[in-house]
């Protein structure tokens, strides 16, 4: 990666992709800064030791939710070349329970947004997107070109509606738009929601681990290192508009995840199979034809790899995400 010494603000700086991208841009040179409102959709301690961590680094963070008005004061006042948008309510199964969440963050949130963006054009966005855009598609590997009018989930739902609002903003006011669909990101620091980790705690502290469909899934599971390369060509490619899929083309069984983790604990897995939930669907399966040709990028880590790497680091810090 060059030394660009570009001016980034990102958003959601305190959260999984967010913290590392953010240690990457400092050590290529770049200067960084970025907000986070430390919400507890999952345990606060994990993201303040991720602003810690980045404010040790020399990393300027707002505590700011992106619906709040100073937040484009706050962005204006930093004269960021970038824009990386990471901030969003994640999370496939409470949007079931909150929609509300979802339509607030990830809808009027990124309209504030895409707001700042029209009143500062010559700012670059880069925004995360989701595989879960391509909701009930059959066809697979997942292609950029591919509809995605059929989601399976209000999530999915709005990220779909985040990158046709970014095209509009796009084709209106001329500004720099790319949209990042992310396919199953896991490593250190990662969500403790997600199921490596819960699977993880689970079997270490022997407890049952619900697995949806008898565990006959498949997910494009690819290491944060992978998506941070991907995230950072993408925001240096400066496109007028792209949409780039960023996954490990290379789907594995939920069972072969289970494996990795009981063969590094030394225990089994305890299971109570379930039937798949509403809103699930059954794999995930990046093309990335597209990132390969127009972004020099393809995934380096596999599964073993990458869960061998948080392991390691579970065993060390994990317990953070266990705090309240």
């Amino acid at each position: 990666m060059k030394n660009s010494r570009k001016r980034i603000f990102i958003t959601g700086i305190a959260g999984f992709i967010g913290f590392h991208l953010a240690k990457a841009l400092i050590a290529r040179g770049d200067q960084v800064f970025g907000c986070d409102n430390f919400n507890d959709y999952y345990s606060p301690a994990l993201k303040k030791e991720r602003a810690r961590l980045l404010t040790q680094a020399g990393i300027p963070i707002t505590t700011c939710d992106i619906c709040d008005p100073i937040l484009a004061t706050l962005i204006e006042k930093q004269e960021p070349t970038h824009l990386v948008h990471l901030a969003a309510q994640a999370g496939v199964r409470m949007s079931l329970k909150a929609p509300e969440k979802y339509q607030e963050a990830n809808g009027n949130g990124f309209f504030r947004i895409l707001e700042i963006l029209r009143q500062n054009p010559s700012i670059k966005c880069t925004f995360a997107s989701s595989s879960s855009v391509y909701g009930l598609n059959k066809k697979i590997p997942f292609s950029e070109n591919d509809t995605t009018d059929h989601p399976a989930n209000f999530y999915g739902a709005t990220k779909k509606c985040n990158e046709a609002m970014a095209f509009a903003y796009h084709n209106l006011y001329g500004i720099s738009m790319t949209a990042l669909r992310y396919f199953t990101v896991y490593g250190p620091f990662g969500r403790p929601d997600m199921a490596y980790y819960d699977f993880t705690k689970a079997i270490e502290e022997e407890q049952t681990i619900k697995l949806f469909n008898s565990g006959n899934m498949q997910r494009d599971f690819t290491y944060i290192d992978d998506i941070v390369t991907g995230t950072i060509a993408a925001m240096d490619l400066e496109a007028d508009y792209e949409i780039f899929n960023l996954g490990n083309n290379h789907p594995e069984e939920l069972h072969t995840l289970i494996s990795l983790i009981e063969s590094h604990l030394g225990k089994k897995a305890r299971i109570e199979n379930l039937p798949m939930p509403p809103g699930e669907i059954q794999i995930t399966y990046a093309d990335i034809t597209k990132a390969k040709e127009k972004l020099n990028w393809e995934p380096t880590t596999t599964l073993q790899e990458g869960m061998a790497k948080f392991l390691f680091w579970y065993d060390k810090q994990g317990a953070l995400s266990l705090k309240r």
